[in-house]
């Protein structure tokens, strides 16, 4: 496998990595919220939108590219801040198998 060739100038958007953390309601279900587990540089790629119809309004759904440095502890659930931005990871890979990069596919939320 080819090595990817990425320079790490281009991480320029600080972004806090955040995990789900579920708080039992006394009613057998539980409230979701979000604890910071790192705050690190990334790389932030617009990759396209799309355009639905739900209950008569027009919803978007923005899907971005995010590199961030290489981590062995991402979990489903997991998201990305960028102050009052929420990226929703959907998927993430090591692009070249070196331990040095993940990509993530996002969503972003709102």
């Amino acid at each position: 496998m080819r090595s990817v060739f990425f320079d790490p100038g281009q991480m320029t958007a600080r972004l806090e990595l955040e995990r789900p953390v579920a708080t039992p309601d006394g009613q057998g279900g539980a409230a979701v919220s979000y604890e910071a587990v790192a705050a690190l540089w990334a790389r932030v790629e617009p990759l396209g939108e799309v355009r639905e119809e739900r209950a008569g309004a027009d919803v978007f759904t923005l899907t971005h590219r995010i590199w961030l440095p290489f981590r062995s502890d991402l979990q489903a659930g997991m998201r990305l801040r960028k102050g009052s931005r929420i990226f929703a990871i959907g998927a993430w890979r090591d692009p070249d198998e070196t331990a040095r990069y993940i990509v993530c596919l996002c969503e972003e939320a709102g």
